[in-house]
């Protein structure tokens, strides 16, 4: 788990699921359909917090999704929600 003094570090978690999408080619294409990015433009900009929280957002939009990425990367699903919220603030 990702944690920066106790506490959960969003970008590591952004990026935990992001790597978690891509396991499966369908959600993969759909994660870039859905978020209107491109594979090079998700290259180019996944450091940014933007496309950080776009990713927890689409996790967000399918809870069987987000409840799986949390269970397989060891975080509730309410982390997150809560990473994903950080992120855009």
């Amino acid at each position: 788990m990702h944690e920066t003094n106790g506490k959960l570090d969003p970008s590591g978690l952004a990026l935990e699921a992001l790597a978690w999408a891509l396991m499966d080619e369908k959600r993969a294409e759909r994660l870039l359909s859905l978020t209107g990015l491109t594979p090079e433009g998700l290259r180019a900009s996944v450091g940014e917090r933007g496309t950080q929280a776009a990713i927890l957002s689409f996790l967000e939009a399918h809870e069987p999704d987000l409840v799986a990425c949390a269970d397989v990367i060891g975080v509730s699903p309410a982390a997150l929600v809560a990473a994903r919220q950080e992120l855009e603030g």
